[in-house]
């Protein structure tokens, strides 16, 4: 994210705007409460929580993108066109992997995004559950978290080795075919100590970590189990410091990692907020903050970079629980804390340090490749930061001299999550089975191809190519986005704009559940 230096300003202008910051703070609080019931005045009334409408369906339909990309023998499966897929992952091994998801429209099970995609469905859990029992899909949502932690926590069955990928993405790559029929070999990659991955162990210790909190008051034995394997691996992660990408260099065609300190900053935050030891704050203050926070240059948050979410989370810390924490400690917060403020600044269009990394009509788009995962990024991440401030009665948001409340924020991710749904130059909704319009052509294999066909690993690519619409909606789906001049080609070729990644889904998902409700979040999980 672009983001330019602050001007230096005086002390006289400092006490101005503190001045102002104190006539405006009681008029801002009662202006955001009248915007919010302004808001909910759109939906209805739940067990006192309001509901946005719309969001609330949205969500109920991205919710179903998680079932569609299970693997394993299927619990109460919604999905009519889905059913029981690699039930012999891990055989090899002498371990049961069939649990997990499905990464995209292929076959493969890539431990690196499918951790990330359980540590933000945790975080949305753990901030938003009260929202997402209003709509009936907090169960579901927990119940998807733990289809992918069961198949982590049998991918580590020692210490310091751990399962990180099944399947060959080049035979996969060769291949067109339902998970239900595939019979091509599905080989084991794992790290360990004498070859180490950092950034796939930190991030698995991260989804244990936030794992271990969303199950803690309903399953406290389960809840134990992922601790211990989070504190494991985040040793194993920590001790045995390389990139997966150098120790196995086949994985730099398809989730290479441009560098590992942000996952072990985003995994130790997790364990200080799951165990309340203070040695994991040192760890991303005083021993590791320099090194590898990067204070001062916000960046996107992303699977490979988790630098913005780490931010976030930790300035959670600082607006509810700082107090008794070391003055060091203390420092190393608030530069997290204004390196959050200044990714936040970068979003408001009107701030004087927006980034112009958006499309005419006001997405937030870095890449062309799975585009829309950065502008629901950055959109979750407003709205969390945006109940924290409100929360935390923090009234205003300083950005270069200019000032900002916590309704920018909210309306900055509205912004976005309106883009998605149809609110663009296409005229078309970016989640499939949302609204009148929206992708008839997935790139996805099971979606693309009749449950009945007949077909292998090489003669099912004529469904690939096929002209037809896709027999099977991939319901719930969020696609990767339109390119930077708003144009999106409906087509299965186009996997760089048309395929579906289940951690896109999980951010989504995420976004809309801060959403789907008016109401703020409080100070502590639940």
């Amino acid at each position: 994210m672009e983001s330019k230096s602050p001007k230096s300003k005086g002390w006289w202008w400092w006490l101005l705007v503190f001045v102002i910051a104190a006539l405006v703070v009681a008029a801002s609080l009662i202006t955001l409460w009248k915007n919010f019931r302004c808001l909910g005045s759109k939906g209805h009334h739940d067990s006192g929580v309001t509901i946005v409408d719309k969001y609330a369906a949205a969500l109920s339909i991205a919710m179903q993108f998680f079932d569609i990309q299970k693997s394993g023998k299927l619990v109460d499966n919604r999905i009519a066109w889905r059913s029981d897929s690699g039930l012999e992952d891990g055989i090899e091994a002498n371990l049961d992997l069939s649990k997990g998801m499905y990464d995209a429209g292929d076959l493969v099970k890539f431990g690196f995004p499918m951790a990330f995609t359980a540590t933000v469905l945790s975080w949305s859990i753990l901030e938003y559950g009260e929202h997402m029992k209003a709509v009936t899909e907090l169960e579901h949502a927990r119940e998807s978290v733990k289809w992918i932690t069961d198949y982590l926590i049998n991918a580590h069955p020692t210490a310091n080795v751990l399962y990180i990928q099944v399947g060959d993405p080049e035979v996969d790559h060769n291949c067109w075919e339902r998970p239900e029929t595939t019979t091509e070999r599905r080989p084991l990659t794992q790290i360990n100590s004498t070859c180490p991955g950092t950034e796939v162990a930190a991030e698995t210790a991260a989804a244990m970590a936030s794992a271990s909190l969303v199950f803690k008051k309903i399953n406290s034995t389960y809840s134990k189990l992922l601790l211990k394997h989070a504190e494991q691996l985040f040793a194993f992660a920590d001790i045995y410091q390389a990139s997966y990408s150098i120790s196995i260099p086949q994985v730099q065609s398809y989730y290479n990692s441009s560098g590992y300190g942000d996952e072990l900053l985003w995994a130790a935050s997790w364990l200080y907020l799951a165990t309340g030891d203070p040695s994991y704050l040192t760890y991303v203050t005083v021993q590791n903050g320099n090194k590898y926070a990067n204070w001062g240059s916000p960046n996107w948050f992303t699977w490979d970079n988790k630098l913005a979410g780490t931010q976030v989370l930790l300035s959670r810390v600082n607006f509810f629980g700082a107090k008794g924490i070391p003055t060091a400690e203390n420092l190393g917060l608030q530069m997290y804390k204004l390196t959050a403020d200044a990714f936040m600044c970068g979003l408001l269009r009107d701030s004087p340090t927006a980034t112009a990394r958006r499309t005419s009509g006001g997405l937030i788009w870095v890449i062309p490749w799975a585009a829309l995962q950065y502008s629901v990024a950055a959109a979750f991440l407003a709205v969390v930061y945006s109940d924290y401030m409100l929360t935390s009665q923090t009234s205003a948001l300083y950005c270069n001299g200019e000032l900002y409340e916590p309704i920018d924020l909210r309306n900055f991710a509205i912004s976005q999550v309106d883009y998605v749904l149809g609110s663009n130059p296409m005229d078309m909704s970016y989640l499939v089975g949302y609204g009148n319009r929206y992708p008839q052509y997935v790139h996805h294999r099971g979606a693309s191809i009749p449950v009945n066909a007949s077909t292998g690993c090489s003669d099912g690519f004529k469904w690939l190519n096929s002209t037809d619409p896709n027999p099977n909606v991939a319901v719930g789906a969020l696609v990767g986005g339109p390119f930077l001049n708003e144009s999106f080609i409906d087509s299965r070729n186009n996997s760089m704009q048309n395929e579906p990644t289940t951690y896109s889904n999980a951010l989504f998902v995420a976004l809309l559940s801060g959403l789907v409700s008016t109401s703020s979040v409080g100070p502590s999980f639940a």
